[in-house]
């Protein structure tokens, strides 16, 4: 096989992963490395950007090159979790490990400060989302009142995507997505850094350049490609956030199409036209030059799922098929599954899980259904906030691990009553990374062709009514439980 190749590496939360794919989209080789996430106080979150974001991306790039066979790559993107907040010296050094996105909640106070400073509104109007501990800029303040020295230090903000283009490249640049993830230092309807704001965050902090993720910012430099492997003069795009690049990889990129990402945690994301601000959710810009999105995520979705089978043993596949035979109601069982908190359109850290109506007749069968159809209440709830913010959804495209058997598929379908496209490739935002690649250097033509749909889920008409009451109920659940929640949340704390 002759032709150019594509290059994507994705650093995730707990594993990186890299493909090599030709110029019509198919995976050639694939290459990955589990990586731990440190807690050092409750709450925090962050890793360590040498050993983790570097040393994960020079193993997976040797070992893809090596697959090569001399066949020659077109271009490289990147892609990593976020938004976070690394700060380095003028050299792209390090000072700290990064702090990680939404998980890490030690921002709370500063958070309050800016919402009182600004105003909530004003910062949703501008920045399109609303101060949650998603947020970059109360980090950025937070690291200049309790770490000043390493502010004082700290000339690049950098990500985990922008940190390896900068290691390739040598170029301080950052995608328009991930800078729209800096509330309240961007500015969504100017597409460009809100300065004002940014100086009152974090003063004195220069600013990287701003790019897409589908334009090429740089060439792979002499000294990275002898530590990776990589040809010099590679072209690196921007890079970008990874739930986008795995929007792109199930070619989620016109207005109305969303993705749904079935994973440890459940994340949408939906393509628009302009900016539409809803106070639960987050508006961002897009992947692709000029559009926006709206972004939904559960703080447990198959984490959940994890957890109850190791509460009453079992493999996964036997518990799918053990649930497949309950119907649909779980036998009058309904789960919040707010097992970490939730995030949209909640944003209530301290919500806690919830079983009701459980009985001495119920089994674990019941159980395992009744959590997936927890977070198939969740995913409508999301669902719905899009469209209250005038997001209609026209197209689902479901992709991760969840994808699997069809049974979890099959109730979000049904409770959603939402039809929903399965690709062919679900190996995530590494693909979607290589054909960002494809598109910034001209090499993919035809980006719509990439990934094909291999199966669709239909919601089923009877199973979608009888779903209808308990949706209403799970909706009324949290409202009636929140406060009992929230206490019994300080308590543990008190107790942690």
């Amino acid at each position: 096989m002759t032709g150019e190749l594509l290059l994507g590496v994705d650093i995730g939360t707990s594993s990186s992963k890299g493909v090599v794919a030709t110029v019509d989209g198919q995976v050639l080789a694939r290459a990955d490395r589990p990586h731990r996430t440190s807690s050092p106080q409750p709450g925090w979150f962050e890793h360590d950007a040498e050993t983790v974001w570097w040393q994960d991306f020079v193993e997976i790039t040797r070992e893809l090159v090596s697959k090569l066979d001399g066949r020659s790559l077109a271009g490289l993107a990147v892609s990593g979790i976020g938004p976070c907040l690394l700060p380095a010296d003028a050299d792209g050094t390090p000072l700290r490990p990064g702090i990680l996105y939404g998980v890490d909640t030690r921002a709370t106070a500063e958070i309050a400060e800016l919402n009182e400073e600004l105003g909530a509104e004003a910062v949703l109007a501008r920045c399109g989302s609303p101060l949650t501990s998603q947020a970059v800029g109360p980090k950025a303040r937070w690291l200049a009142r309790h770490e000043p020295e390493v502010h004082a230090r700290t000339r690049m903000l950098l990500m985990a995507s922008s940190f390896l283009v900068h290691r390739l490249t040598g170029r301080y640049v950052l995608d328009h997505h991930s800078a729209s993830q800096c509330t309240p230092m961007y500015d969504l309807g100017a597409r460009d850094w809100a300065r004002d704001w940014a100086e009152a965050v974090a003063p004195g902090l220069p600013l990287p350049e701003l790019a897409w993720p589908t334009e090429v910012v740089g060439a792979v430099s002499s000294e990275a490609a002898a530590l990776t492997g990589l040809p010099e003069g590679l072209p690196v795009t921007a890079g970008t956030i990874d739930a986008w690049a795995e929007a792109v990889s199930v070619g989620v990129r016109e207005p109305g199409e969303v993705m749904v990402m079935y994973g440890t945690t459940m994340f949408l994301v939906q393509v628009l036209t302009d900016p539409r601000p809803h106070p639960g959710l987050w508006g961002t810009c897009g992947a692709y030059p000029g559009t926006y999105t709206l972004a939904a995520g559960m703080a447990t979705s198959g984490s959940v799922t994890d957890w109850l089978r190791g509460l009453v043993g079992g493999e996964f596949a036997g518990l799918v098929a053990e649930a497949a035979t309950v119907p649909p109601g779980s036998g009058g069982l309904l789960v919040l599954p707010y097992f970490a908190g939730e995030r949209t359109p909640l944003f209530d850290p301290d919500a806690r899980g919830v079983v009701a109506g459980l009985t001495l007749g119920h089994g674990r069968a019941e159980l395992y259904r009744a959590a997936l159809e927890g977070i198939g209440y969740g995913v409508r709830h999301n669902l719905e906030a899009m469209s209250a913010a005038g997001g209609e959804a026209t197209r689902l495209v479901a992709v991760g691990g969840g994808t699997q058997g069809g049974l979890w598929t099959q109730i979000v379908s049904d409770i959603t009553g939402q039809r929903q496209d399965v690709p062919a490739e679900t190996v995530g935002a590494c693909l979607g990374d290589a054909l960002l690649a494809g598109v910034a250097t001209g090499a993919v033509t035809e980006p719509d062709a990439w990934n094909p749909v291999a199966s669709v889920v239909v919601p089923d008409q009877l199973r979608h009514e009888r779903y209808e009451r308990y949706y209403q109920n799970y909706r009324e659940l949290y409202t009636t439980t929140s406060r009992i929640a929230h206490f019994l949340a300080e308590e543990q704390r008190r107790r942690g």
